[in-house]
């Protein structure tokens, strides 16, 4: 099993932090939204068959779907801070390989090495709760999860004003300029936190995910080109289905899995992934509807005729207004939940879909329901990240809200495949150019909506969020503020102290473990810089408060704990000693 440590944050965090983990967000959705300007002439920019070019976004989405729990889990276990700069940094290395070639095979390498910047949206938001305050958590945590949005309706516009007057090439320097300065920023103003998960890094269940994962996804991206029926398309289905099962099977045996699967099982959990998975197939709907239906001519008689950065220019409101619903986000979750703020932004979806069937004939009107979609979906990604982190140990949010991601990547995937199926058995052929139709723009709307109405009916499962006057021992996430609160009530009803060595100086990064009478353990957790601690305890009653650190003999000190503050400080110069809480 994996060890917790205490939830409440760790260490003061300045005002940039939250900035600049979000700057990261926006990096990373600016790396995915980088080539949408240029998908068409890709088979000419790179000297290759359209098949063939398409793994040029594929390579991308297959290794930002494999990093991104990989990611969470070792910075579970090895820091945060530093998992989110090798994740950027990778991207970095990425973006330069691509930069510098026009050649297919060097290309996908590029795009494969971008990919792993996906971990940096599940680890900016643990990093966001080991360090921030309950005031500032929940619209911190609203903003980062909202970041992919954000930026790829930022950067549509931005990169198709460079691919139409520059050099493509220029998409990536102007990517790895960006990510460079999202590193320099993460190591000047966000610290690491010292919470860490205890246990090893599980290879074996990291390989077998990644396994499944290109299993899964490669036939549900490239299904179209093979044909949905064909033999390779259902053989890697299948064998999906058979490499995760075995994998989930293998996690549930193993002491320290790379996903625990019994937290996953949580309706809390569970139920919000689900929902996760279809707010990611509304987000991408509108992405690929809209700026086709704005280039298409005028000739075709239902075209809006605009040029590549006007249609981005109309489509960037998404993101801009996702942007904004943080901080009402936040309001509205600190009063009513993060549950009824997941139903309110899907029912805001379902409205901008339902109104968007009709608002097809002019400019401005995909620009209201961008403005729509994007309060609707902003409210939706950021109650995501809030349901979970009231469902799991501090010690697994990174793992967990990578999983959350990965849901919604899935989302996008099956999405783009759907879509793109209908838009291309909907298509008029003029001259042998596949021309889209209104049919089917409105059909992917109708597709949309009904994600939307099934993630409705998903959030509707999920247990109810008490009002923040109702107090008990269980957390509860009736909204992140009300969860972080009782998680610190609950480590005052803990023991917490210092851990002192020899010459009474305080120990860092001390290992403090609890007990329970049964021998088990209770929870564990690390010494801060000043050697202070904090434990929850499950129940009352007598515990072992074990101790150890590096150059320092072991402590275990016998406390008993009756329902008020225990004040225990742990010498470990005089190991053995039973301490009378």
């Amino acid at each position: 099993m994996t060890d917790t440590t205490t939830d409440q944050p760790t260490r003061k965090a300045g005002g940039a932090v939250v900035p600049v983990l979000a700057f990261a967000g926006i990096v990373v959705a600016v790396m995915q939204t980088l080539l949408v300007p240029v998908i068409k002439d890709l088979p000419q920019l790179l000297d290759t068959a359209p098949s063939n070019a398409t793994w040029v976004l594929t390579s991308t989405l297959l290794s930002g779907a494999v990093a991104t729990p990989i990611m969470g889990r070792l910075g579970d276990l090895y820091g945060k801070r530093r998992m989110l700069v090798l994740s950027l940094a990778v991207m970095v290395i990425g973006a330069l390989v691509s930069a510098f070639t026009s050649e297919l095979i060097t290309m996908i390498v590029g795009r494969t090495l971008q990919g792993f910047a996906m971990g940096a949206i599940p680890l900016g938001i643990g990093l966001m709760r080991d360090m921030l305050p309950r005031e500032r958590l929940g619209s911190a945590m609203a903003l980062m999860s909202s970041s992919i949005g954000v930026g790829g309706g930022l950067a549509l516009p931005a990169a198709a004003l460079v691919a139409q007057h520059t050099d493509w090439h220029a998409l990536f320097y102007g990517a790895a300029g960006l990510g460079a300065l999202a590193i320099l920023l993460t190591l000047l103003a966000v610290p690491e936190s010292p919470m860490r998960a205890q246990g090893s890094f599980d290879l074996a269940g990291a390989l077998g995910l990644s396994t499944g994962l290109v299993l899964l996804l490669l036939p549900i991206t490239k299904g179209s080109d093979w044909g949905w029926s064909s033999g390779t398309t259902l053989g890697l289905f299948a064998a999906a289905v058979v490499v995760l099962v075995l994998w989930g099977l293998y996690e549930l045996r193993v002491q320290a899995p790379l996903v625990d699967l019994r937290t996953t099982a949580r309706p809390a959990v569970l139920f919000t992934n689900l929902a996760s998975i279809m707010v990611g197939v509304a987000f991408y709907v509108v992405s690929l509807v809209l700026p086709q239906l704005l280039q298409l001519p005028t000739a075709t008689g239902y075209g809006l005729g605009q040029t590549m950065v006007v249609a981005g220019l109309c489509v960037a409101p998404l993101g801009l207004t996702m942007m904004f619903t943080a901080p009402v986000y936040a309001r509205l979750s600190a009063r009513y939940g993060p549950k009824v703020t997941l139903i309110t932004g899907l029912l805001i979806i379902a409205i901008g879909y339902g109104g968007g069937l009709g608002l097809m004939d002019a400019a401005w009107q995909t620009i209201v329901t961008s403005v729509i979609l994007g309060a609707g979906i902003g409210l939706a990604y950021s109650s995501l990240p809030a349901l979970i982190v009231g469902a799991v140990p501090a010690s697994e949010t990174g793992a967990a809200n990578g999983l959350n991601t990965l849901m919604r990547s899935i989302g996008t995937s099956v999405s783009s495949a759907v879509v793109g199926m209908v838009l291309a058995n909907t298509a008029n052929d003029v001259g042998g150019v596949a021309i889209p139709t209104m049919h089917g723009f409105r059909v992917s709307f109708l597709i949309a909506t009904a994600a939307v109405a099934v993630g409705l009916l998903l959030a509707l499962f999920l247990p109810k969020s008490p009002r923040p006057a109702q107090r008990h021992t269980q957390l509860r996430a009736s909204s992140e503020e009300d969860a972080s609160l009782e998680r610190a009530e609950e480590v005052l009803r803990g023991f917490r102290g210092r851990v002192l060595g020899a010459d009474g100086a305080p120990v860092a990064r001390a290992k403090v473990t609890l007990i329970d009478r049964r021998g088990r353990q209770a929870g564990a957790t690390v010494s801060d810089e000043e050697g202070r601690y904090a434990l929850a305890v499950p129940a009352q009653g007598p515990y072992v408060l074990a101790a150890k650190a590096s150059g320092h003999g072991p402590l275990a000190s016998s406390a008993t704990h009756s329902g008020e503050e225990r004040a225990v400080d742990l010498d470990l110069s005089l190991p053995g000693e039973t301490v009378n809480a």
